[in-house]
């Protein structure tokens, strides 16, 4: 059970019923889902886990070679759900892990139930029509800043990705986790986060997808959200009325209201 140690799998709620697995987003770990997670726990069986080098994942299992892309760790989300075993999974990714999500499901169908999508971005980057929220250079400029001081660049951006101003605990929770991760497996994840293009990606998804946009979002504008919907066919689009990116923190009551509606259907 390789996948299983590795991404410190732990499975949690009921003994039956539907699967629901957690991935959360970059920077992050599996504990940014607990306040969501008891009430998802009540009705269904709850997967989580951390990304390699992330959390108290085995960060030796690392390399830039298999992590420089979403595809290792599409590839990883495969092989936990062949090695647990439990069916096909409902599979709930925040941020860059909507994409990895969009990834395995694409090549597995058959493992999963349904993809909720939680502040999804296939491309960070403005493209002509499209609006990704930043410039090439934004971008360049955030690695660069990222590459020359990573806590530096931890303290300024949690607060940005978090939003709520008010609500300073969050940012400076979100703070303190990116802080415990490795600068070296950060600056790669970074990169495979911020400069992958996974817009043609969505077109290939079968599975039922659900996909729930913050209202105020500066990471993730809108506008994404609207895309990512027209481009899954199928889909389901809702928008949160919350505030950041990370609104299983700053709304974890309407977040996990919105994974349990898809979830259990009509």
């Amino acid at each position: 059970m390789e996948a299983l140690k590795r991404n410190r799998v732990s499975v949690t709620g009921r003994e039956s019923g539907p699967v629901v697995m957690l991935a959360h987003g970059f920077g992050c770990d599996q504990h940014l889902w607990r306040l969501v997670a008891p009430e998802l726990e009540k009705r269904f069986r709850v997967v989580l886990f951390d990304h390699v080098g992330a959390g108290r994942s085995d960060v030796s299992a690392w390399s830039s070679e298999r992590y420089s892309t979403l595809d290792g760790y599409a590839q990883d989300v495969i092989e936990i759900c062949q090695e647990l075993d439990l069916g096909p999974v409902t599979f709930v990714g925040h941020s860059v892990s909507s994409m990895i999500g969009v990834l395995a499901a694409s090549q597995k169908p058959e493992l999963f139930d349904k993809l909720i999508l939680l502040t999804p971005s296939p491309s960070y980057i403005d493209d002509g029509d499209y609006r990704g929220g930043f410039s090439e250079q934004d971008i360049e400029e955030l690695l660069d800043s990222l590459d020359s001081n990573y806590l530096g660049w931890s303290a300024t951006m949690a607060p940005v990705i978090m939003g709520n101003p008010e609500r300073p605990e969050l940012g400076e929770e979100l703070t303190n986790t990116f802080c415990r991760m490795d600068p070296e497996i950060a600056r790669v994840f970074a990169r495979a986060t911020f400069l992958s293009d996974n817009r043609a990606d969505l077109a290939k998804v079968t599975v039922p997808t659900f996909i729930a946009q913050s209202a105020r979002d500066t990471i993730a504008p809108r506008e994404v959200g609207a895309f990512v919907h027209a481009q899954i066919p199928g889909s389901q689009l809702v928008t949160l009325d919350s505030t950041g990116h990370c609104p299983q923190l700053s709304a974890p009551k309407e977040t996990a209201e919105a994974i349990i509606a898809f979830v259990q259907g009509p």
